[in-house]
């Protein structure tokens, strides 16, 4: 028996096919795309709403920078005008115990969260074993000891001073039984150069400011 082919038949078959095919592939290409598009959509949306919560931040952070300068810029012209006043004070005592007096009660707050009462500061009287008999200030508290210098203005020569004083203290106190706890140096002004030779022997400094 003869099989005959239909080649136009067959052709028209072939054609539908590869149509089909081009179609479906096409349709997968699409979903693809689609899919893409709602990703990069979704990254979109994401980093703008990010940069929107960093831009907001760097505001509030430039407004709480701005505070600040300003309470800065505030607390440094009143803590001027306290210096100032402070100077007038001082000007009108001149010197002596009553000196010491009101600028260690100025200083009270520091002095005491050193564990140290203004009021109860005393004057020690020392041998140096050559007939001079120099004094230096002294809180004493459960057998410890607080060696202090009170100055308007303490420059190098002072801090040089309090230190040769303060070891002759301690050789004293030591033989009472009491031991140096600290070396304080208090003063309205400071010298520069003061205030770096104090914190190379130990000393430390209150201060209303820094004289370059």
């Amino acid at each position: 028996m003869e099989v005959k082919l239909d080649w136009d038949k067959l052709e028209e078959v072939v054609e539908r096919a590869v149509r089909k095919a081009r179609t479906e592939e096409l349709k997968d290409v699409s979903e693809a795309l689609k899919t893409l598009a709602e990703h990069v959509k979704t990254g979109f949306e994401a980093t703008n709403k990010a940069l929107e919560g960093l831009l907001k931040s760097v505001e509030e952070l430039r407004k709480a920078v701005d505070e600040m300068r300003k309470t800065y810029d505030e607390r440094l012209k009143s803590h001027e005008e306290q210096l100032k006043g402070i100077e007038v004070a001082l000007g009108s005592i001149g010197r002596g115990r009553d000196l010491e007096k009101m600028v260690l009660e100025i200083f009270r707050e520091a002095l005491e969260r050193r564990g140290i009462e203004p009021g109860k500061v005393e004057r020690l009287t020392l041998e140096d074993g050559e007939g001079v008999r120099p004094e230096i200030d002294v809180y004493i508290h459960d057998g410890r000891a607080y060696l202090i210098e009170v100055k308007s203005r303490a420059e190098l020569a002072h801090v040089e001073w309090f230190s040769q004083r303060a070891r002759l203290a301690a050789e004293a106190l030591a033989k009472q039984g009491k031991k140096v706890e600290r070396l304080i140096l208090v003063a309205v002004h400071v010298d520069e150069e003061a205030l770096e030779r104090a914190r190379q022997l130990g000393i430390d400094v209150i201060y209303g400011d820094v004289l370059g």
